[in-house]
């Protein structure tokens, strides 16, 4: 009886590898405190390897966890020796509580995020099914929260949008969910933020997602940089927002002390109508598009910068109530000080400067310009939009104000210009100049120390990277001055050549060098000085050798 044989005609096969630049993402992404988990519907060899290739798993951790229970009780009594490990087999949390206690308390606390150590969470698809029921999720959530990494395998689409369900019911924390697939549509719906990698896999993961681009490493620019960015214009965009208005609206309660709170308003009615549409809005509105800290390459360098993001530092409650206090304390200054001159000062012919129109003028001048100081004093990054928009707006503001006052729109409508020449006849005192000096000198200098003291004494990573960049900077214009001596790596005598000092070295000069430069090179100089010396022509510009 005959045997058949077969033969291979051919094979087919799909390439599924890590895309370039995914381990340096995640390793960054890391630095910058981001926890990444990884939610792949692949199986449990393939996810390890994948964690040990793109760096989340390494060698170096205490504990790789593997959760492959098939029932309830399987899986709880898995995740509570996870936990007994990394509480170092201790199970009470202090206060006389034990972990299950705690854990059942209405507050989800966070002790197991403080272990000593470095451990990973491997759960399997059909684990993953009992540990995210109504009596355990908790228990896993806890457990995954305190690994440094976490990978879900074998997982379906629904429980990849319940897991990014579960952390944002319980933990305040803003979640990122990014996928290529149509599997990934559910998770990246689900999470705060959503991103789609167009890819081999279709186009539905980036229809349904917020952002969307062509590698996954784009995403450590997204995060790193625009989205820092995003963050810090926010922040002072709104802080800037609540001061400007905080100081134009308190004037009008300081009036009505004076004006028996008769609702008569302190400035011109144009000027309450332009304010918030013409003086004030392009300057905002250019530093909340183009203002940054720190260059993107520092930010790239630097992953911690994006922590005050996490943290919420730059606008929370004390930022808020900061910018407000602020704001009162310019309204007071920016209404009294006028008033104080006003009750005793005269015009050049010796009238009283005292009248309604003119405070106006003189309140409402102080207050276009301090708010413009105070604005670029905010802007960390200047550009040509910047400077457009700040000094235009004060150009266009005076410009404005002597429209008002001014003979043509008297003619056109007297009823509604009837202040004729005020606004120049007001700007035209030097004793209005002077009070508007002294406002703005006394809203901004407690600012100016207040930023300078801190900088000094209490300097945060930005400020710090804010710095080198400028000292960087400062060194590339003034230019690098190169020497026609060529020496070796080893440092030698290259500052004293360049100081343009006499090559004869004294004891003192040759002691100073020996710390840093080995003896074989003061002999070496001190041979070519001897050489130098006796030749005619002099050796000095023959290059050293060491």
């Amino acid at each position: 009886m005959g045997r058949r044989t077969s033969q291979l005609l051919g094979a087919t096969a799909i390439e599924d590898k890590l895309q370039q630049g995914v381990p340096e993402t995640i390793a960054l992404l890391t630095l910058a405190n981001i926890k990444i988990w990884v939610l792949t519907g692949d199986k449990q060899e393939t996810a390890v390897n994948i964690g040990y290739s793109c760096k989340m798993l390494t060698d170096d951790m205490t504990e790789v966890f593997i959760v492959t229970g098939h029932t309830v009780l399987e899986v709880r009594e898995e995740l509570r020796k996870a936990r007994e490990k990394m509480m170092d087999s201790s199970r009470t949390v202090g206060n006389g509580f034990t972990y299950q206690e705690k854990l059942s308390s209405s507050k989800l606390t966070s002790v197991l995020e403080a272990v000593a150590g470095e451990y990973a969470l491997v759960i399997n698809g059909h684990s993953l099914a009992h540990a995210l029921e109504a009596d355990m999720e908790l228990e896993f959530l806890e457990t995954a929260c305190a690994c440094k990494a976490v990978i879900c395998c074998r997982v379906t689409p629904l429980q990849k949008a319940q897991v990014v369900e579960l952390v944002k019911k319980y933990k305040k924390a803003v979640t990122l969910a990014i996928g290529d697939g149509a599997n990934d549509v559910s998770m990246i719906k689900t999470a705060h933020i959503g991103v789609g990698i167009s890819g081999q896999e279709g186009i539905q993961a980036v229809l349904a997602s917020d952002y969307s681009f062509s590698q996954f490493k784009f995403l450590q620019r997204l995060l790193l940089v625009h989205g820092r960015w995003s963050y810090l214009r926010m922040c002072k965009f709104l802080c800037y927002f609540f001061y400007k208005n905080f100081a134009f609206t308190m004037v009008h309660f300081w009036f009505g002390f004076f004006c028996g709170f008769s609702a008569q308003t302190v400035y011109d009615q144009y000027f309450i109508t332009l304010y918030n549409i013409v003086y004030t809005s392009l300057p905002v509105l250019a530093m909340g598009v183009f203002d940054q800290d720190v260059p993107e390459q520092r930010s790239m360098e630097y992953p911690k910068l994006y922590e005050p993001g996490q943290l919420n530092l730059l606008f929370n409650k004390r930022e808020f109530f900061i910018c407000i206090a602020q704001g009162i304390y310019t309204s007071v200054l920016m209404f009294f000080i006028p008033y104080g001159v006003f009750a005793e000062a005269t015009r050049d012919d010796g009238t009283q400067l005292a009248d309604y129109q003119s405070f106006a003028v003189t309140v409402a001048t102080s207050l276009v310009i301090v708010v413009s100081v105070q604005i670029g004093l905010d802007t960390g990054y200047w550009t040509a939009i910047n400077h457009f928009f700040i000094w235009g707006s004060l150009a266009v503001y005076f410009a404005i104000l002597f429209a008002m006052h001014s003979n043509g729109l008297f003619d056109m409508f007297p009823n509604q210009f009837r202040f004729v020449g005020n606004a120049q006849n007001t700007l035209a005192q030097p004793t209005v100049w002077l009070t508007i000096v002294l406002t703005t000198v006394v809203c901004i200098m407690p600012v100016v120390a207040f930023r300078f003291l801190r900088l000094n004494l209490k300097p945060d990573l930005s400020d710090t990277q804010k710095a080198q960049h400028r000292c960087m900077r400062r060194v590339g214009r003034t230019g690098s001055r190169r020497s026609g001596y060529a020496f070796s790596h080893q440092e030698g005598f290259g500052e004293l050549i360049m100081s343009g000092k006499n090559m004869r070295l004294s004891s003192l000069a040759l002691s100073g060098f020996t710390t840093r430069s080995s003896s074989s090179w003061i002999e070496s100089l001190r041979r070519k000085k001897s050489d130098s010396a006796s030749s005619p022509s002099g050796g000095a510009e023959k290059p050293l050798k060491g």
